[in-house]
Protein backbone atom coordinates (compact mmCIF):
# COMPACT_ATOMS: atom_id res chain seq x y z
CA UNK A 1 0.00 0.00 0.00
CA UNK A 2 1.17 3.51 -0.70
CA UNK A 3 2.29 5.56 2.25
CA UNK A 4 -0.04 8.29 3.49
CA UNK A 5 2.79 10.68 4.28
CA UNK A 6 5.02 12.89 2.20
CA UNK A 7 8.21 14.76 3.20
CA UNK A 8 6.15 17.94 3.42
CA UNK A 9 4.26 16.39 6.35
CA UNK A 10 7.42 16.24 8.44
CA UNK A 11 7.86 19.13 10.89
CA UNK A 12 11.24 20.74 10.45
CA UNK A 13 11.78 19.13 7.05
CA UNK A 14 12.32 22.41 5.21
CA UNK A 15 15.83 22.56 3.84
CA UNK A 16 16.44 18.82 4.33
CA UNK A 17 15.23 17.55 0.97
CA UNK A 18 17.47 16.69 -1.96
CA UNK A 19 20.66 17.14 0.07
CA UNK A 20 23.34 14.47 -0.07
CA UNK A 21 25.03 14.50 3.31
CA UNK A 22 23.92 12.19 6.08
CA UNK A 23 22.37 13.89 9.08
CA UNK A 24 24.10 13.29 12.43
CA UNK A 25 21.99 14.28 15.42
CA UNK A 26 24.28 15.09 18.35
CA UNK A 27 24.62 17.27 21.41
CA UNK A 28 27.76 17.44 23.60
CA UNK A 29 25.37 17.61 26.54
CA UNK A 30 25.16 13.82 26.36
CA UNK A 31 28.73 13.73 27.70
CA UNK A 32 27.70 15.31 31.03
CA UNK A 33 27.35 12.14 33.11
CA UNK A 34 29.77 9.39 34.05
CA UNK A 35 30.13 6.63 36.64
CA UNK A 36 33.76 5.68 37.37
CA UNK A 37 34.64 2.34 35.78
CA UNK A 38 31.33 2.08 33.90
CA UNK A 39 31.74 0.90 30.28
CA UNK A 40 29.07 3.33 29.05
CA UNK A 41 31.40 6.31 29.35
CA UNK A 42 31.44 9.74 27.69
CA UNK A 43 34.63 9.05 25.71
CA UNK A 44 32.87 6.55 23.45
CA UNK A 45 30.64 9.26 21.99
CA UNK A 46 33.05 12.19 22.37
CA UNK A 47 35.74 10.43 20.34
CA UNK A 48 33.25 9.23 17.75
CA UNK A 49 31.96 12.77 17.25
CA UNK A 50 35.52 14.02 16.80
CA UNK A 51 36.17 11.43 14.08
CA UNK A 52 32.86 11.92 12.24
CA UNK A 53 33.24 15.71 12.24
CA UNK A 54 36.13 15.21 9.82
CA UNK A 55 33.91 13.59 7.19
CA UNK A 56 31.38 16.06 5.83
CA UNK A 57 28.16 15.08 7.56
CA UNK A 58 25.43 17.57 8.41
CA UNK A 59 25.09 18.05 12.17
CA UNK A 60 21.79 18.78 13.89
CA UNK A 61 21.21 19.59 17.56
CA UNK A 62 18.41 17.58 19.22
CA UNK A 63 15.45 18.82 21.23
CA UNK A 64 14.33 16.93 24.35
CA UNK A 65 11.18 14.88 23.92
CA UNK A 66 7.96 15.64 25.79
CA UNK A 67 5.94 13.69 28.32
CA UNK A 68 3.41 12.96 25.58
CA UNK A 69 6.05 11.40 23.33
CA UNK A 70 7.44 9.28 26.17
CA UNK A 71 4.03 8.12 27.36
CA UNK A 72 3.29 6.48 24.02
CA UNK A 73 5.77 3.75 25.00
CA UNK A 74 6.37 4.15 28.76
CA UNK A 75 4.13 4.29 31.81
CA UNK A 76 3.99 7.27 34.16
CA UNK A 77 5.98 5.39 36.80
CA UNK A 78 8.87 5.03 34.34
CA UNK A 79 9.02 8.80 33.90
CA UNK A 80 8.91 9.23 37.68
CA UNK A 81 11.68 6.66 38.17
CA UNK A 82 14.07 8.41 35.77
CA UNK A 83 13.31 11.76 37.39
CA UNK A 84 13.71 10.62 40.99
CA UNK A 85 16.04 7.61 40.80
CA UNK A 86 13.41 5.42 42.46
CA UNK A 87 14.35 2.17 40.71
CA UNK A 88 16.73 -0.74 41.22
CA UNK A 89 19.25 -1.63 38.55
CA UNK A 90 22.92 -1.82 39.46
CA UNK A 91 23.99 -1.39 35.83
CA UNK A 92 22.03 1.84 35.40
CA UNK A 93 22.98 4.43 38.01
CA UNK A 94 20.89 7.49 38.68
CA UNK A 95 22.33 10.91 37.94
CA UNK A 96 20.85 14.24 38.96
CA UNK A 97 20.58 15.45 35.36
CA UNK A 98 19.57 12.10 33.83
CA UNK A 99 15.92 12.97 33.29
CA UNK A 100 16.92 15.86 31.04
CA UNK A 101 19.68 13.98 29.25
CA UNK A 102 17.62 10.84 28.64
CA UNK A 103 14.84 12.98 27.16
CA UNK A 104 17.43 14.61 24.92
CA UNK A 105 18.62 11.21 23.64
CA UNK A 106 15.04 10.14 22.93
CA UNK A 107 14.38 13.47 21.24
CA UNK A 108 17.45 12.94 19.04
CA UNK A 109 16.01 9.62 17.86
CA UNK A 110 12.75 11.38 16.99
CA UNK A 111 14.68 14.02 15.06
CA UNK A 112 16.60 11.34 13.14
CA UNK A 113 13.31 9.62 12.28
CA UNK A 114 11.84 12.85 10.95
CA UNK A 115 14.94 13.50 8.85
CA UNK A 116 14.52 10.03 7.35
CA UNK A 117 10.93 10.62 6.27
CA UNK A 118 12.07 13.95 4.84
CA UNK A 119 14.40 12.06 2.52
CA UNK A 120 17.66 12.04 4.50
CA UNK A 121 19.46 9.10 6.09
CA UNK A 122 20.13 10.04 9.70
CA UNK A 123 22.10 8.74 12.67
CA UNK A 124 21.53 9.68 16.31
CA UNK A 125 24.92 9.83 18.02
CA UNK A 126 23.73 10.14 21.60
CA UNK A 127 23.86 8.51 25.00
CA UNK A 128 22.33 7.00 27.06
CA UNK A 129 21.31 4.08 24.83
CA UNK A 130 17.74 2.86 24.99
CA UNK A 131 16.82 -0.60 23.72
CA UNK A 132 16.75 -2.34 27.14
CA UNK A 133 14.32 0.20 28.65
CA UNK A 134 10.92 -1.50 28.98
CA UNK A 135 7.51 0.09 29.38
CA UNK A 136 8.04 0.48 33.10
CA UNK A 137 11.61 -0.61 33.84
CA UNK A 138 14.99 1.11 33.72
CA UNK A 139 17.73 -1.43 32.94
CA UNK A 140 20.93 -2.23 31.07
CA UNK A 141 22.38 1.34 30.85
CA UNK A 142 19.01 2.48 29.38
CA UNK A 143 16.48 4.93 30.85
CA UNK A 144 14.01 5.66 28.04
CA UNK A 145 13.69 3.53 24.90
CA UNK A 146 14.93 5.99 22.30
CA UNK A 147 14.12 4.02 19.17
CA UNK A 148 10.68 3.05 20.48
CA UNK A 149 9.86 6.70 21.18
CA UNK A 150 10.89 7.58 17.63
CA UNK A 151 8.91 4.76 16.02
CA UNK A 152 5.82 5.62 18.07
CA UNK A 153 6.18 9.21 16.86
CA UNK A 154 6.15 8.03 13.25
CA UNK A 155 3.08 5.88 13.82
CA UNK A 156 1.17 8.66 15.58
CA UNK A 157 2.26 11.81 13.78
CA UNK A 158 3.24 10.57 10.31
CA UNK A 159 0.26 8.17 10.14
CA UNK A 160 2.41 5.26 8.98
CA UNK A 161 1.09 1.74 8.62
CA UNK A 162 4.35 -0.24 8.83
CA UNK A 163 7.68 0.49 10.48
CA UNK A 164 10.43 -2.12 10.83
CA UNK A 165 13.06 -2.07 13.57
CA UNK A 166 16.37 -3.85 12.92
CA UNK A 167 18.53 -4.30 16.03
CA UNK A 168 22.09 -5.61 15.63
CA UNK A 169 23.39 -4.78 19.10
CA UNK A 170 25.16 -7.72 20.73
CA UNK A 171 22.53 -7.70 23.50
CA UNK A 172 18.90 -8.46 22.70
CA UNK A 173 16.69 -5.38 22.64
CA UNK A 174 14.28 -6.77 25.20
CA UNK A 175 12.78 -3.38 25.96
CA UNK A 176 11.90 -2.68 22.33
CA UNK A 177 10.35 -6.14 22.06
CA UNK A 178 8.44 -5.58 25.30
CA UNK A 179 6.98 -2.33 23.98
CA UNK A 180 6.00 -3.47 20.49
CA UNK A 181 5.20 -7.18 20.85
CA UNK A 182 1.78 -7.74 19.26
CA UNK A 183 1.77 -4.34 17.48
CA UNK A 184 0.77 -5.16 13.89
CA UNK A 185 2.25 -1.94 12.52
CA UNK A 186 5.76 -2.78 13.77
CA UNK A 187 8.10 -5.64 12.90
CA UNK A 188 11.03 -6.04 15.29
CA UNK A 189 14.02 -8.03 13.98
CA UNK A 190 17.06 -8.66 16.22
CA UNK A 191 20.49 -10.23 15.81
CA UNK A 192 22.27 -10.75 19.14
CA UNK A 193 24.64 -12.98 21.07
CA UNK A 194 23.04 -15.82 23.01
CA UNK A 195 23.61 -16.73 25.76
CA UNK A 196 24.19 -13.16 26.86
CA UNK A 197 22.54 -10.39 28.88
CA UNK A 198 19.56 -10.01 29.29
CA UNK A 199 18.82 -13.65 28.39
CA UNK A 200 15.84 -12.91 26.14
CA UNK A 201 15.32 -13.15 22.39
CA UNK A 202 15.66 -16.92 22.14
CA UNK A 203 12.80 -17.40 19.67
CA UNK A 204 10.46 -15.53 17.37
CA UNK A 205 7.23 -14.33 18.99
CA UNK A 206 4.39 -12.79 17.01
CA UNK A 207 5.81 -9.74 15.21
CA UNK A 208 9.24 -10.04 16.89
CA UNK A 209 11.79 -12.05 14.89
CA UNK A 210 14.93 -13.11 16.75
CA UNK A 211 18.21 -14.39 15.32
CA UNK A 212 20.37 -15.47 18.29
CA UNK A 213 24.03 -16.01 17.46
CA UNK A 214 26.49 -18.12 19.48
CA UNK A 215 29.48 -16.56 21.26
CA UNK A 216 32.47 -16.27 18.96
CA UNK A 217 30.40 -15.61 15.84
CA UNK A 218 32.66 -14.31 13.07
CA UNK A 219 31.98 -11.87 10.26
CA UNK A 220 30.81 -14.28 7.56
CA UNK A 221 28.15 -15.88 9.77
CA UNK A 222 27.00 -12.51 11.08
CA UNK A 223 26.63 -11.01 7.60
CA UNK A 224 24.79 -14.08 6.29
CA UNK A 225 22.38 -13.84 9.23
CA UNK A 226 21.99 -10.10 8.68
CA UNK A 227 21.04 -10.80 5.06
CA UNK A 228 18.33 -13.21 6.24
CA UNK A 229 17.14 -10.67 8.80
CA UNK A 230 16.90 -8.00 6.11
CA UNK A 231 14.81 -10.37 4.00
CA UNK A 232 12.44 -10.63 6.98
CA UNK A 233 12.36 -6.83 7.10
CA UNK A 234 11.71 -6.54 3.36
CA UNK A 235 8.85 -9.04 3.48
CA UNK A 236 7.03 -6.66 5.84
CA UNK A 237 7.29 -3.86 3.23
CA UNK A 238 7.96 -1.16 5.82
CA UNK A 239 7.55 2.50 5.05
CA UNK A 240 10.50 3.34 7.30
CA UNK A 241 13.39 1.23 8.60
CA UNK A 242 14.63 2.10 12.10
CA UNK A 243 18.00 0.62 13.12
CA UNK A 244 19.21 0.04 16.67
CA UNK A 245 22.91 0.17 15.85
CA UNK A 246 25.07 -1.50 18.47
CA UNK A 247 28.76 -2.12 17.87
CA UNK A 248 29.53 -4.47 20.76
CA UNK A 249 29.86 -7.53 18.50
CA UNK A 250 33.32 -6.13 17.72
CA UNK A 251 35.97 -8.68 18.69
CA UNK A 252 37.67 -6.41 21.25
CA UNK A 253 34.54 -5.27 23.05
CA UNK A 254 35.17 -5.65 26.80
CA UNK A 255 31.72 -6.93 27.82
CA UNK A 256 30.80 -9.35 24.99
CA UNK A 257 32.24 -12.40 23.26
CA UNK A 258 31.89 -11.99 19.51
CA UNK A 259 34.45 -11.78 16.68
CA UNK A 260 33.45 -9.05 14.22
CA UNK A 261 36.03 -6.76 12.64
CA UNK A 262 35.77 -3.02 12.03
CA UNK A 263 35.25 -3.79 8.34
CA UNK A 264 32.28 -6.02 9.17
CA UNK A 265 30.29 -2.95 10.20
CA UNK A 266 31.07 -1.34 6.85
CA UNK A 267 29.67 -4.41 5.12
CA UNK A 268 26.63 -4.28 7.41
CA UNK A 269 26.09 -0.65 6.47
CA UNK A 270 26.21 -1.54 2.78
CA UNK A 271 23.64 -4.31 3.24
CA UNK A 272 21.30 -2.03 5.17
CA UNK A 273 21.83 0.78 2.67
CA UNK A 274 20.62 -1.43 -0.17
CA UNK A 275 17.10 -0.97 1.15
CA UNK A 276 15.97 2.14 -0.69
CA UNK A 277 13.30 3.41 1.69
CA UNK A 278 13.66 5.99 4.48
CA UNK A 279 16.13 4.79 7.10
CA UNK A 280 17.48 6.13 10.36
CA UNK A 281 19.75 4.63 13.00
CA UNK A 282 20.20 5.18 16.72
CA UNK A 283 23.37 4.35 18.66
CA UNK A 284 23.00 1.59 21.22
CA UNK A 285 26.04 -0.27 22.59
CA UNK A 286 29.71 -0.57 21.72
CA UNK A 287 32.39 -0.16 24.39
CA UNK A 288 35.76 -0.87 22.76
CA UNK A 289 38.30 1.86 22.06
CA UNK A 290 37.71 1.22 18.37
CA UNK A 291 34.04 2.26 18.57
CA UNK A 292 34.63 5.46 16.51
CA UNK A 293 36.18 3.43 13.69
CA UNK A 294 33.32 0.88 13.81
CA UNK A 295 30.69 3.62 13.55
CA UNK A 296 32.57 5.43 10.80
CA UNK A 297 32.84 2.19 8.81
CA UNK A 298 29.10 1.55 9.24
CA UNK A 299 28.08 5.04 8.13
CA UNK A 300 30.51 4.97 5.19
CA UNK A 301 29.11 1.64 4.03
CA UNK A 302 25.54 2.88 4.43
CA UNK A 303 26.26 6.05 2.46
CA UNK A 304 28.10 4.20 -0.30
CA UNK A 305 25.14 1.89 -0.86
CA UNK A 306 22.98 4.99 -1.37
CA UNK A 307 25.41 6.50 -3.88
CA UNK A 308 26.58 9.28 -1.53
Amino acid sequence: AASRFSPADCPGSRGLLDCGAMVIVYSPRCLEYEAPGHPERPARVRETAALLQQHGHEWHTPVACTDGQLLRVHRHRQLDAVRTGDYEDADTPHFRQMNELARLAAGAAVQAAKAAVAGRPAFSLMRPPGHHACRDRVMGFCYFNNIAVAVAELLAEMRLDRVAILDFDCHHGNGTEDIFRGEDRVRFVSLHQSPCYPGTGLATQQNCFNYPLPPGTESAEFLATLQRALETVAAFEPEVLAVSAGFDMFRKDPITDMALEVETFGAAGRLIGQWSGPTFAVLEGGYAEELPQCIHAFLTGWESANGR
